[in-house]
């Protein structure tokens, strides 16, 4: 078998020792040619980090590329132009890989050639977590038995595969069966070359801030072009979660990040919906990150439920314009700034 050559992507933005061991375990990989290219969006490391990178790039272990602007769809954009990698695997800087990482992802191109991407299994330390004070709950409360501390799922349930409702049915972290999926988690996510230079499509640089949705956005355009979106819990990572740096500030107590949140949702309807999708989208969003109702189970007070209300309003208005300033701007502001833009 003839193993294509691998592009790894790795946008990064404030991290510190998780970074060092994305890379290193990047380095480890087990497969026969692939490539490790490194955006760096706030090059000013601890001396520790910062002699490790520069000695990888030093070496050819890496490619280093140090930006002076702060975009994950646009940092991706930017590998993507740089690329030799007939596969594109993209991971977040804070992840941890099995030496056959990248080896599961190539697996599914093979052996399927109407998939044009691959959403790997993502060991997701907060929402497994999640899951075990909830099972931990329910035992307390004599509503399951025993090996409550583990969920398991098979297949997905149909509402997974419905734009307008999926992303509240959507699991890939307790999701153990191989299946078509609407699209891929951003952390661990593989696509064919093709997607970007046959048809044109690459990620959106409008969305903000911890850019949430782009990764959807990105995923509903691929199915337009008769590519399928393929689930491999083969391809898997430990996704680690810290609290600060990756492109943006986690906390939901940031305004700049319940802003940006409701904006790119809102976006990524707005782009892709049919009205009746986007109808009952909106609807669900405002259901339960609004009024806090399952699966986001948020504090029922008023107070909070009108402070989310309005971001969600502001939000809404705010992606109501991006869409309108689409007719003349279509927002690939970091692009426009790379010397390779249009080649």
């Amino acid at each position: 078998m003839e193993w294509p050559f691998v592009s790894v992507i790795v946008p990064t933005y404030g991290r510190e020792d998780a970074l060092h061991d994305t890379v290193k375990d990047c380095l480890e990989l087990d497969y026969p040619g692939f490539e490790v290219i490194v955006v760096d969006q706030k090059p000013n490391h601890q001396p520790r980090l910062q002699q490790f990178l520069d000695q990888c790039a030093a070496d050819g272990q890496i490619q280093l590329h140090n930006l002076d602007w702060a975009s994950l769809p646009g940092a991706r954009n930017y590998a993507v132009r740089r690329a030799k990698g007939e596969i594109m695997i993209f991971i977040d800087d804070d992840v941890r890989l099995p030496k056959n990482f990248i080896q599961t992802h190539v697996e599914v191109f093979l052996e399927k050639p109407e998939i044009g991407a691959v959403g790997g299994r993502v060991f997701d330390r907060m929402k497994l977590a999640d899951a075990k004070r909830e099972a931990a709950q329910k035992q307390t409360e004599g509503e399951c038995c025993a090996k409550t501390a583990e969920r398991v799922i098979e297949d997905l349930p149909p509402e997974a595969m419905d734009p307008g409702i999926a992303w509240y049915h959507m699991d890939l972290v307790h999701t153990v069966k191989a299946q078509q999926v609407l699209t891929a988690r951003g952390c661990n996510m593989s696509f064919r070359r093709e997607i970007f230079y046959e048809h044109g499509v690459f990620f959106d640089e409008r969305f903000e801030g911890s850019a949430i949705r782009e990764e959807s956005d990105f995923c509903l355009r691929i199915r337009k072009t008769g590519y399928q979106i393929w689930y491999a819990p083969d391809a898997h990572l430990v996704h680690i979660g810290e609290e600060s740096g990756g492109c943006h500030d986690v906390s939901t107590r940031s305004l700049t990040y319940q802003f940006t949140f409701y904006h790119n949702h809102f976006l990524m309807g707005f782009k892709n919906l049919t009205l009746g999708q986007c109808l009952r989208f909106f609807a669900k969003l405002f259901d339960c990150h609004v009024l806090g109702h399952a699966p986001c189970n948020k504090s029922p007070s008023l107070k909070k439920t009108v402070v989310r209300g309005s971001f969600y309003a502001l939000g809404f208005l705010k992606a109501a314009r991006t869409v309108v300033k689409s007719v003349w701007d279509h927002g690939q502001i970091y692009s426009r700034q790379d010397p390779l833009f249009g080649q």
